[in-house]
């Protein structure tokens, strides 16, 4: 309740009202002030009662005056209440708090005071300190954008992978797959979900595939299996599929995330060598179930990308420092200090053998770079030696807001499928190779 004019000339003291008052004439002479509002602008009432209040509170750079101004005028000229939008005036904190000036924000409303006649005898200011609610709301927002940008760059990730990456509720229900799910087998993402999947699956491994499934969605333990999946072309390709469950708090599973693998390569070259040399099959199955045992991920996405079986890097910047890099590409390097080294500081060789200029192009065109059993000449400086390592990869553009500012980096090591490949060439007599 705004107080009212007792009589002529007089008012009501603002001392002790449980609200932040102050009261001005209308050439905006400051006539007197509650304790609240005093308390909260740091002011005595004998320092500003008969002064002017722009003098009192002068205009600063930093502030939104204007709008005060504006305020004031309007209830001088029209002799109406007007609340003004919020404005930022920052105060001088005491010399016991460290003294400089605090930001500070506000909500006024500002009341003519009116006579018998309706002529303005005074201008009272009610105002409200909203520091701190205008902060949580300024907080909530840059919480809200960093969520945000943090689901974007997640999805993009998730997207850009060159593995097939779903997931599915707790009852094995699928919910998503991503863009290399799709495009392997061809299929619209409302023909995959729920166990439309299965229909891809070959139908022989069909019955098979959909137990482990169930299984594993029923135990709640980890799930892996092989199936021949039918390809975008028709024809059927071996695929290596993983799921783990995500369990909350209670240890109740949550969801599953899974990845699948085409190894159809794989297969077949482990059947080769085995009809090539029945003395090398011992090293064909040791090599694919390296190649197996190296396909694991943990329960959640930062998990997948943290235990996946490649190397997986992100890198940003011009200079390629390291930002992320999941365990198999600290073992390829041996090495603990990767993180927030450039790429030619941990790799100088590098440079001398293309890879550099190779990320310098995906950074600037922004066109993926796909490269097929690669090789790369590491120096181990510990021995002195150069070890020649062969991959399969692709870079990545990382994009932020539309524009580029790294490159994500998605590795197979497959130096012992191109050793065993080159062993099993050399065992090929030479008539075959001339009939060939």
């Amino acid at each position: 309740m705004i107080p009212p004019l007792s009589a002529p000339g007089t008012f009501y003291s603002l001392w002790q009202l449980p609200e932040h008052y102050l009261l001005m004439a209308p050439d905006f002479t400051i006539l007197d002030a509650s304790d609240l509002y005093l308390q909260v602008t740091f002011k005595q009432r004998e320092q500003i009662v008969g002064r002017n209040v722009f003098d009192v509170f002068p205009p600063a750079a930093q502030n939104d005056w204007q709008v005060f101004t504006d305020s004031l005028e309007f209830v001088r000229t029209h002799g109406k209440p007007h609340t003004m939008p919020r404005i930022r005036y920052d105060m001088q904190r005491q010399a016991a708090e460290g003294g400089g000036m605090e930001e500070r924000y506000w909500q006024t409303t500002n009341f003519p005071q009116l006579d018998g006649q309706g002529q303005l005898q005074a201008i009272l200011l009610r105002t409200s300190d909203i520091t701190e609610q205008y902060q949580a709301e300024q907080q909530a927002r840059t919480m809200q954008r960093d969520l945000q940008e943090s689901q974007a760059r997640s999805s993009f990730i998730l997207e850009a992978l060159p593995v097939m990456v779903w997931t599915t509720r707790p009852d094995g229900y699928s919910e998503y797959f991503n863009h290399s799910w799709l495009s392997f087998t061809g299929r619209r993402m409302e023909q995959e979900t729920a166990f439309g999947w299965l229909e891809g699956v070959h139908p022989d491994d069909r019955p098979a595939a959909e137990a482990a499934w169930r299984q594993a969605y029923e135990s709640g333990e980890n799930y892996q299996t092989e199936y021949r999946l039918r390809s975008a072309d028709g024809d059927y390709r071996w695929v290596l599929a993983r799921g783990i469950p995500r369990r909350n708090a209670d240890g109740q599973v949550s969801m599953w995330v899974g990845c699948s693998i085409d190894i159809h390569d794989q297969k077949q070259l482990v059947v080769e060598l085995l009809q090539a040399n029945e003395e090398q099959a011992a090293l064909s199955d040791q090599a694919y179930q390296a190649f197996q045992l190296s396909q694991s991920q943990r329960e959640t996405f930062y998990s997948l990308l943290m235990q996946a079986p490649a190397l997986i890097s992100v890198v940003r910047g011009p200079q390629y420092l390291f930002e992320f890099v999941n365990p198999p590409y600290y073992e390829l390097f041996a090495t603990d200090e990767l993180i927030g080294r450039t790429v030619l500081e941990v790799v100088p060789e590098a440079k001398e053998q293309g890879f550099i200029a190779l990320l310098d192009q995906v950074y600037q065109t922004g066109e993926p770079f796909y490269g097929k059993q690669m090789p790369l000449q590491l120096h181990r400086r510990a021995t002195g030696q150069r070890e020649t390592r062969y991959f399969d990869f692709t870079y990545q553009a990382l994009r932020e807001n539309g524009e580029i500012v790294g490159i994500f980096s998605f590795a197979f090591d497959v130096t012992e499928l191109v050793q065993a490949r080159q062993q099993l060439e050399s065992q090929t007599p030479p008539s075959a190779s001339s009939a060939s």
